[in-house]
């Protein structure tokens, strides 16, 4: 009897609801051979966690979760696996998690900062980024690759 509750614990607590510490209301534009959105977003993260939620017309369409993984309504796979199958590039591995969070990318390569934030311009055979983020957005454009990403505070 302990033993099968015990198990019962493990495996409903695997799908119980994250607890975000942050929760961001934003407009997401998202522009990519394989992801065409532009419309009110929710940003949560926590330590460990990061969940991009996509919502079209009042209506959730898309959630995206990123911790080990990086998971969709279609599935879980690597980070570096997402990047190949929806951005279409080699980029690192955590360079959705980053954008989505205004980190810098390419560990910091060509870093410059601003009064607000940063800017990186980052040019080599397989891209032409041009990254921004300062406190009301954040924009990620490669050139190269034909991809955008704008994240914008909601007024």
């Amino acid at each position: 009897m302990q033993y099968l509750f015990l198990a019962l614990l493990i495996i409903f607590s695997g799908c119980s609801t994250k607890d975000y510490k942050i929760t961001k209301t934003k407009i997401i534009i998202i522009k990519s051979q394989k992801l065409k959105f532009a419309d009110v977003g929710y940003i949560r993260n926590s330590d460990k966690s990061l969940e991009l939620e996509l919502f079209s017309a009042g209506k959730a369409i898309e959630k995206i979760t990123i911790n080990h993984l990086i998971c969709t309504t279609k599935g879980c796979m690597s980070k570096s696996g997402f990047n190949k199958e929806y951005l279409g590039v080699d980029y690192p591995s955590d360079i959705l998690q980053n954008i989505l969070l205004g980190r810098e990318i390419y560990d910091a390569k060509n870093v410059v900062k601003t009064p607000y934030g940063f800017e990186q311009n980052i040019k080599n055979n397989s891209v032409d980024i041009v990254y921004k983020v300062d406190a009301q957005k954040i924009y990620f454009k490669d050139r190269k690759n034909k991809i955008i990403l704008k994240i914008k505070d909601t007024k």
